[in-house]
């Protein structure tokens, strides 16, 4: 518990300062027969800004929570 309420802390401050996370992939346009054709494709995963601060909010608490358990 100790470490997941950690890596939610970091993983939190990290998402309040950068709002979105890209990434390519590559997609079947034509598949016909021999003939394949593939084209990369920009996805892009965005989150509002203050969804950081409950992840880290959400860290905080279960770190007190495993200290309270010892």
């Amino acid at each position: 518990m100790r470490i997941l309420g950690i890596v939610l802390i970091i993983v939190g401050v990290l998402m309040f300062f950068s709002n979105s996370f890209s990434f390519t992939t590559k997609e079947k346009v034509v598949d016909a027969g021999p003939i394949q054709i593939s084209a990369d494709k920009e996805r892009k995963f965005e989150w509002p800004t203050y969804a950081g601060g409950v992840v880290s909010a959400a860290g905080l608490l279960l770190l007190l929570v495993s200290n309270k358990k010892k």
